[in-house]
């Protein structure tokens, strides 16, 4: 069986292992585990704490098979975006089941949920509710939609692992792949919440404290001693692009609709930093996660548009035996997979330009490091993937 998952690894930490031990329950010894996960920058806008080729290396480490970078554009896409992306790239690799932490744990009220949210009318009351009540974001109304319709069920979309995984079933029905849905109830602390969540394991790794015992021993001494990267530096390097660009650039962003582009101009050429310029440009219409993604969309050159679809291509960042296997089986597949950077020059206009996009992307986060070495650009073009147990 071919299981897989959709992640950001921010760090892998002992919850993610778990996600992958309850996974396997049942699925033989020759099961394979399949992981896209967002490259240089994550979903909630943010640059992730670590390089995505040493957290790929750690979850290879930690049992996964095969990971693959999910492109750019759908890293930083919204909720619908980011799982059509990635659950697009799954099913080009053959997996079988979709595996999600998930604060229910229930699949079979996630997947309804799905089937209901996807239905044409209730997207129409949804867009109604928000001519009605018009300070709601988007995610708010059709939340609240949901609760009216569906009772309890529609609470699911109140928690923030249970939204993506109603995205998740959402993609494999609409994209009508043979893939299963399968929740795995998470454990310990919520999302972005005290204790040994991934959020709060990025703030023990900025203040210097250990990681032992929360992140599998394998990966411990990747993430610990891995180079640190200089907020402040980043943050300048940022800036300076935002403050390049005119008002029509703001317009053209992902997501930046209704006014958010305006708002974000004005916000940049009146704040001086990125806090201060997503504070300004957050309303409750415009939650702050999207925000964000608004800002590095537009310091890293993406327009409205270039996820609608599915990956032209994906890079291969860590593979065990069992992962290369599956390369070779699935080599002919719908999505492209590249082991090699150069052999992006052999497929499409369209392959190449996102690959070129990602690529430049690594340019601007290193830029986060204070080293010099470690801030040579055309890293991404260079540096092959994490291969384990390769004669």
């Amino acid at each position: 069986m071919i299981l897989g998952t959709v992640c950001e690894f921010n760090p892998f930490h002992n919850g993610h292992r778990y996600l992958l031990e309850k996974s396997r329950a049942g699925a033989g010894e020759d099961a394979v585990f399949v992981c896209a996960m967002s490259g240089d920058y994550v979903q909630r806008g943010e640059a992730a704490a670590w390089p995505k080729a040493l957290r790929a290396e750690a979850a290879c480490r930690g049992g996964a098979d095969l990971v693959v970078e999910l492109p750019l554009p759908w890293s930083l896409s919204s909720a619908e975006g980011f799982a059509r992306g990635a659950v697009a790239l799954l099913a080009a690799l053959g997996v079988e089941r979709l595996c999600f932490g998930s604060e229910s744990g229930d699949a079979a009220a996630i997947s309804g949920l799905a089937a209901a949210i996807a239905d044409p009318a209730f997207i129409e009351a949804v867009k109604a509710r928000l001519k009605r009540e018009r300070a709601l974001s988007f995610a708010a109304a059709r939340q609240k939609e949901a609760e009216a319709r569906f009772g309890e069920t529609g609470a699911l979309l109140a928690e923030p692992n249970d939204i993506l995984a109603v995205e998740y079933a959402k993609a494999i029905r609409l994209g009508g792949y043979a893939m299963e849905p399968f929740a795995v109830k998470r454990v310990g602390s919520g999302h972005d919440r005290p204790g040994d969540s991934a959020s709060a394991l990025r703030e023990r790794y900025e203040k210097g404290e250990s990681l032992a015992g929360f992140v599998p021993g394998e990966a411990a001494s990747l993430f610990q001693s891995a180079p640190r990267r200089d907020a402040r530096l980043f943050e300048a390097a940022l800036l300076s692009r935002l403050r390049l660009l005119d008002e029509a650039a703001f317009c053209a962003l992902p997501d930046a609709a209704d006014g958010l582009g305006q708002r974000l101009f004005r916000a940049v050429r009146e704040e001086g930093s990125l806090d201060a310029i997503c504070a300004a440009a957050q309303t409750r219409r415009y939650p702050l996660a999207r925000v964000r993604r608004a800002c590095l969309a537009a310091c890293l050159g993406l327009r409205a548009g270039m996820a609608d679809g599915v990956p032209s291509c994906a890079r291969v960042l860590a593979a065990n035996e069992k992962g290369r296997a599956l390369l070779r089986k699935r080599a002919a597949g719908p999505i492209p997979l590249l082991t090699k950077p150069a052999a992006v020059r052999a497929l499409g206009e369209e392959a190449q330009a996102v690959f070129a996009l990602t690529a430049a992307a690594h340019d601007l986060y290193v830029l986060g490091y204070p080293d010099e070495v470690l801030r040579r650009p055309g890293q991404d073009w260079r540096e092959p993937p994490y291969m384990a147990n390769e004669s």
